[in-house]
């Protein structure tokens, strides 16, 4: 049973996935969204407002998703938590044959897209969304990361814990269900202007001060045990700081250029200084040797400072 019928070997991402960008990735859940948006015909730079609303957590950014609510405003698309009291497979084919999809939470050493990190090395929950599953031939085609994929065999039988004996003494996991008969899907300019709306309204609820000032703070504090720990305690880190950071705001940069084109770049240009700046952090942090992260964090600083004025002149 398949949602679309696509071909994992034949099927082209979102340009926000292709060559070229500083994060070919976000995290597992947006880019999930992101594809299976673009694969349905929609524009999911259109649902990318939310960005601006990055804020330093205490120990992490924010691990970004696209509200349910600004989905279904522009897209017609309800998202909500399901209840997985059966077998998923079942589950699954049950859905597509509906024309829905679920999003769910697997475990990585079975997908085979991730295969140089966590496929059979490393156990870690990540979300994907299932466009195809054949339960006899133990095969799913699923969106993951950046693209579209396949698994089959043993991964589909591991992934799923079907016939597993302790199955019953292991947490099931979350899942959500995925409609697209929600509403009206917006295009052209209606699509454009709902998402200005919404940017206008998500610029009033960013961070009331600077993020990034309260992230400086808290990196001079974790610096030295970062610089003394193991190398898998860094990757960590990096991940939920300023790969995080960095990812979101290319991904706000381009929603920026396309929601406002040249009205918007001089919000773009300082957005863009946060992902190189963001990036550069990374690799200074990767050498594992002393630094003064001060000046780098406070050119973030200001650059987010020049892209919230920005955005405040371009939308008012």
């Amino acid at each position: 049973m398949s949602l679309l019928g696509l071909d994992p070997a034949t099927y082209c991402p979102h340009e926000v996935h292709a060559a070229g960008r500083t994060y070919g990735e976000t995290n597992c859940y947006t880019d999930i969204l992101v594809e299976l948006l673009h694969a349905r015909g929609f524009e999911p730079l259109a649902a990318m407002g939310f960005l601006v609303r990055m804020d330093f957590e205490g120990d992490q950014w924010t691990f970004f998703k696209p509200p349910p609510g600004d989905l279904e405003l522009l897209f017609g698309v309800d998202v909500h938590e399901m209840q997985p009291y059966r077998p998923l497979p079942v589950q699954l084919t049950e859905q597509l044959d509906e024309d829905r999809t679920m999003i769910v939470e697997l475990d990585g050493w079975f997908l085979p897209d991730t295969a140089g990190t966590s496929y059979r090395s490393e156990h870690v929950k990540t979300s994907v969304a299932v466009e195809a599953i054949d339960a006899e031939a133990e095969q799913m085609h699923y969106f993951h990361n950046a693209g579209l994929y396949a698994l089959e065999g043993e991964d589909f039988r591991e992934v799923f814990r079907v016939a597993h004996d302790r199955a019953g003494e292991v947490l099931p996991p979350y899942t959500e269900l995925v409609r697209f008969d929600a509403g009206e899907a917006l295009a052209g300019d209606e699509l454009r202007e709902a998402a200005l709306v919404l940017l206008r309204d998500h610029l009033v609820r960013r961070p009331s001060n600077n993020p990034f000032a309260r992230f400086g703070a808290r990196l001079a504090d974790d610096l030295p045990g970062l610089l003394e720990g193991e190398l898998a305690g860094y990757h960590a880190y990096a991940f939920a700081t300023v790969r995080m950071v960095g990812s979101a705001f290319e991904l706000a940069a381009s929603h920026v250029d396309w929601l406002l084109g040249f009205g918007g770049a001089a919000a773009v240009e300082p957005m863009s200084r946060i992902v190189e700046g963001s990036k550069l952090l990374s690799f200074k942090l990767a050498r594992r040797r002393a630094f003064d992260a001060e000046p780098a964090v406070a050119a973030l600083a200001d650059a987010w400072d020049e892209a919230m004025a920005a955005l405040d002149s371009a939308v008012a």
